[in-house]
């Protein structure tokens, strides 16, 4: 029996495998044909597999609010998204454009601020929007990292629409995670299908760890030769720790916590068993409020005193570096076509969903009115938190989100619902479609690189949209496949 032989498309929306019943979307129809020759009793013992190596490698990630036990295995799911060549080509283009634009905007908003004296925008939007964003860091104004660059590892979250078009959802430019998950499901994919993966003709991801490691090199205010760099980790009972063991040791750099590094005379230092080494580029993967308690939360005992005094006097380089979170606010979210054509002085070239800013009365009084057909989100928040899913909402929940928009405007944007493509997925024996976004990692040093793919996240239960790990969500490999026998390098 086909796999697909009793698939149906969701109504009014983009699958990624298939344009009709039986129909394969353009350049998928010889992978989409290798996974049509496998049986279900095929799947289901590869799944049995996948599961296995999975919970061999440790691979999970944590939900503090789950009572049963924090450690949860990420849910896998085996069918791979399928990217076109072409269709990659568009997003890499539109990715290097995009983090571009941010790392000009936050070297803006914290030097010279031309965007807020020539864009043309109205100074009281700006100030709601901008500058009373808690991801803007007011005390780093006049600050500049040691190098020009400011958002090194970025991972922009993308749905496509019903018209086939790649849309960005949400920008993120602190401290992006996921890539190690990327990287775990090409393995077990690898392992499970070694046959059809090796006849699939997939871009390579596996050069992600050298590339990073090259992108912090590049970071350093040193030569690259004698730099030492660490990452920065809050420690074992964080969400992501995995990915922060994972990255360093293949990057082959010290994994520390903030109590192994010192600060004496404005420089960084390791803790080792020869002795205290210097520090010259420190991947964090903690928050800005958590760096450093003489200059941030001083009840914070996760970060670094003296931290930032040396990232200051240029003695170290932060990856990424702190007061990124403005760029990642959802109110400037708003604003990013505008910050495109006003520092590149180009169009953007990957669309993004309609934003309200309820910071603007009219887009308030609109919202109001239209709350029952819109998404509303704190600008603020992440994770598929404290949002409102109009058309899914209960009469008692649009009442609490009207009184919450009247109360504080500013907080909050809204969108129409995007109806996130399907891509196949094989759930609980059978081949069905399910919603799922993409978050493509990008590096940027001395040159701006795309890793060939991402992270697709799937809503894995019926009717959902939220794709979130820590609310039911999963993960699938996803395949950029070569343009021809001569096309894409790996």
């Amino acid at each position: 029996m086909n796999i697909f032989e009793n698939y149906r498309l969701l109504d009014g929306t983009r699958d990624e495998g298939f344009a009709a019943e039986g129909s394969c979307q353009p350049g998928l129809d010889h992978v989409l044909g290798l996974f049509s020759e496998l049986t279900p009793d095929d799947l289901m013992r590869r799944q049995r597999l996948a599961e296995s190596a999975f919970l061999e490698a440790g691979i999970t990630f944590s939900v503090y609010s789950d009572e049963r036990g924090t450690e949860k295995i990420f849910p896998f799911d085996l069918i791979p998204r399928l990217v076109a060549a072409e269709d990659w080509k568009a997003i890499e283009r539109g990715l290097e454009q995009r983090v571009e634009a941010l790392d000009l905007f936050l070297d803006d908003i914290y030097g010279d601020q031309r965007f807020v004296t020539s864009s043309g925008i109205a100074k009281d939007v700006l100030d709601a929007v901008v500058f009373s964003s808690s991801g803007y860091l007011e005390q780093l104004r006049g600050v500049r990292p040691p190098t020009a660059t400011r958002v090194h590892i970025s991972g922009i979250d993308l749905v496509r629409s019903p018209d086939g078009r790649f849309l960005v959802l949400e920008d993120n430019a602190r401290v992006p995670s996921g890539v190690s998950y990327v990287l775990e499901n090409r393995q077990t994919m690898k392992r499970v299908f070694p046959r059809l993966f090796a006849e699939s003709r997939v871009r390579s991801v596996d050069d992600y760890p050298l590339r990073l490691r090259q992108t912090l090199l590049d970071a350093s205010p040193v030569s690259p030769d004698e730099s030492h760099v660490v990452v920065l980790t809050p420690g074992p009972f964080n969400s992501a720790y995995f990915e922060h063991s994972f990255l360093a040791r293949r990057m082959g750099c010290p994994l520390v916590q903030g109590s192994d590094l010192f600060v004496k005379d404005k420089t960084v230092y390791v803790r080792t068993t020869r002795g205290p080494e210097r520090v010259d580029v420190i991947y964090r993967r903690i928050d800005d409020d958590f760096l450093d308690p003489d200059f941030f939360r001083s009840d914070s005992v996760l970060g670094v005193k003296g931290l930032m005094e040396a990232f200051v006097a240029g003695n170290v380089s932060l990856a990424n570096a702190p007061g990124n979170g403005v760029a990642d606010d959802k109110g400037t979210y708003a604003l990013i076509p505008e910050l495109i054509r006003f520092y590149l002085s180009e169009e953007p070239l990957l669309g993004q969903v309609e934003t309200y800013l309820c910071a603007r009365p009219d887009d308030l009084r609109y919202v109001l009115d239209h709350l029952a057909e819109l998404v509303v989100k704190p600008v603020g928040a992440s994770g598929g938190y404290g949002m409102l899913i109009g058309p899914q909402a209960t009469c008692d929940q649009l009442a609490e989100f009207g009184r919450l928009l009247r109360d504080d405007p500013k907080n909050y944007i809204a969108q129409p619902l995007v109806s996130l493509s399907a891509c196949p997925c094989w759930i609980e024996g059978a081949a069905e479609p399910r919603r799922v976004d993409l978050r493509p990692f990008v590096l940027r040093g001395q040159s701006t690189w795309v890793l060939p793919g991402g992270l697709t996240r799937v809503a894995l239960e019926r009717g959902s949209y939220v794709v979130n790990s820590s609310q039911g969500g999963g993960s699938k490999d996803t395949w950029v496949l070569r343009a021809s026998e001569n096309g894409d390098a790996p």
